[in-house]
């Protein structure tokens, strides 16, 4: 199973701590799966220009092919305005309309105030969607206040982050079985054929 925990802004601690914990927790109780960081701070990701994403180069190409890569994926976000990053949407605007189908995502916020608690609801979740990923409803949303010198210092967000993984890994390891039943089963009706 790939894993990719995208920490998906150029700037700020907060959101790469919560996803450093989260791939610690997927190393930790997952051995077998390959996880693999990506912080967007790391990368020169250009923005899209409507190529399709192997026509890039580069850190853009290497970007999205590790999360077309992917079996599932942890995006983490802080907010800036009321919104994503553009650099997070930047990412799903390289990626084909249905690039995330049999993915499973699922959703890290941080905030520095619990009036954003929606945007994981208003704008990630229906571009993953429409991008047709199997979405983890519950999602890790992370305060200002649950953070102190670059740790998360709320139990209760380490906790609820550990049982975030759980949850991808299991619908992971779910969607996986089921596609495998359903290739089985077409494969044995045109093999009747």
């Amino acid at each position: 199973m790939k894993i990719v925990a995208l920490s998906g802004s150029r700037v700020g601690s907060k959101t790469r701590t919560a996803m450093n914990y989260a791939v610690n927790v997927i190393r930790g109780k997952y051995p077998n799966a390959e996880v693999t960081l990506l912080d967007l701070a790391d990368y020169d990701v250009q923005f899209s220009d409507g190529r399709h994403y192997m026509d890039y180069e580069g850190d853009t190409k290497f970007v999205a092919q590790t999360v077309m890569d992917a079996d599932a994926l942890i995006i983490g976000t802080p907010v800036f305005q009321a919104s994503i990053p553009a650099t997070l949407k930047n990412v799903f605007d390289l990626l084909p309309e249905k690039s995330l189908r049999d993915k499973v995502a699922s959703i890290i916020v941080t905030a520095g105030s619990p009036k954003h608690y929606l945007i994981a609801e208003q704008q990630i979740k229906p571009i993953l969607s429409y991008m047709r990923a199997q979405i983890v409803q519950s999602y890790v949303f992370i305060e200002e206040k649950d953070f102190y010198q670059k740790e998360i210092v709320n139990e209760d967000v380490l906790l609820r982050i550990s049982r975030l993984v759980e949850d991808t890994v299991m619908l992971t390891e779910t969607y996986a079985k089921i596609k495998e039943a359903k290739e089985a089963k077409e494969a044995a009706y045109i093999s009747r054929d």
